[in-house]
């Protein structure tokens, strides 16, 4: 789903300016994305299947205003005309939800690390999707990650099984999702505009379910509730604008060395905020996974600077 772009090595536009750095943009992405579980505490009181209802109904509106503001309605149309584009989305829209629910069942149930371990996992999982799926190939260091990644999950698996189903059904949804985004021609925004309109209808039903039953809806009960779940629409579109604008003006390794950030905040807030105890073995998965995504990385690096010095050359 990350995309290069030449203008973000920082070269000079036609007009003599510097074109603006996407940085920012990314940081501030998974900035918001790492500090979502401290909004989701707004929320505890809603179920988590309610919750994800909501999240969709609030933001489809807000995706058509950002659509509107970017001028992006003909790209949405182009999307809506063409039945392999809506077939590919309503996949990805299935898979998106799936994510969405787990991650917040997670959270709200103090299952934070193994929600942070999903995230961790999701790069590696990436890779090992692109080359059973996509026919990549992989290098020999990025083979050695994946084989230390499966290592954490073997260990999880005879330690924190109740667990692991959590990690590795967000890492591998969001990266099956990823996988059927890169089979389409649309953007992030239209992208998610679209999924938000296919899954508007099965959210409505979850919230008239939950208002026609004894306790009636979380919305509409507390105007401050009522906020909180309206901002739904706020923190899932505006990291996802972030990002896009990120991967227009970043390379790709600099943009996925920097999605570690999210995973990270996740972990620490686990550790301060949630008080999560950090069991031995779920500690030495993540220390499995913190070297994996060492040598993930610096393998993406080193390819990264062959591939500059190719060019110059």
């Amino acid at each position: 789903m990350q995309r290069s772009d030449p203008s973000s090595s920082g070269l000079q536009g036609a007009s003599g300016q510097a074109k603006p750095s996407g940085l920012p943009a990314a940081i501030g992405a998974y900035l918001i994305w790492g500090f979502m579980p401290l909004y989701l505490l707004l929320v505890t009181s809603v179920p988590p299947f309610e919750f994800v209802g909501w999240r969709i109904i609030w933001t489809l509106p807000f995706c058509l205003l950002i659509v509107a503001l970017r001028k992006q309605f003909p790209a949405l149309r182009k999307a809506l005309s063409d039945r392999r584009t809506m077939l590919a989305l309503l996949a990805s829209a299935v898979l998106i939800a799936i994510n969405w629910f787990v991650y917040i069942w997670a959270i709200m149930n103090n299952q934070v690390y193994a929600a942070s371990l999903g995230y961790y996992l999701n790069p590696l999982l990436n890779v090992l999707l692109g080359t059973v799926l996509l026919r990549e190939k992989l290098s020999r260091w990025q083979w050695v990650a994946v084989a230390i990644a499966a290592s954490a999950v073997a260990l999880l698996s005879a330690g924190a099984l109740t667990t692991l189903w959590i990690s590795l059904t967000l890492g591998f949804s969001f990266g099956l999702y990823g996988i059927v985004r890169k089979q389409v021609d649309v953007g992030s925004l239209p992208g998610l505009t679209i999924e938000s309109m296919i899954l508007l209808l099965p959210a409505c039903a979850i919230a008239w379910f939950y208002a026609a039953g004894p306790e009636g809806s979380a919305f509409g009960q507390d105007a401050w509730l009522s906020l909180a779940i309206a901002f739904a629409g706020v923190v899932t579109a505006v990291p996802l604008l972030l990002f896009a604008i990120a991967a227009r003006r970043m390379n790709y390794s600099t943009l996925g060395f920097i999605q570690y950030l999210a995973p990270t905040i996740v972990f620490l807030l686990g550790l301060t905020v949630f008080g999560e105890e950090l069991r031995p073995v779920q500690l030495g998965s993540f220390v499995l996974i913190w070297i994996a995504v060492t040598i993930f990385v610096g393998d993406m690096w080193a390819r990264s600077r062959r591939a500059r010095a190719a060019a110059i050359a």
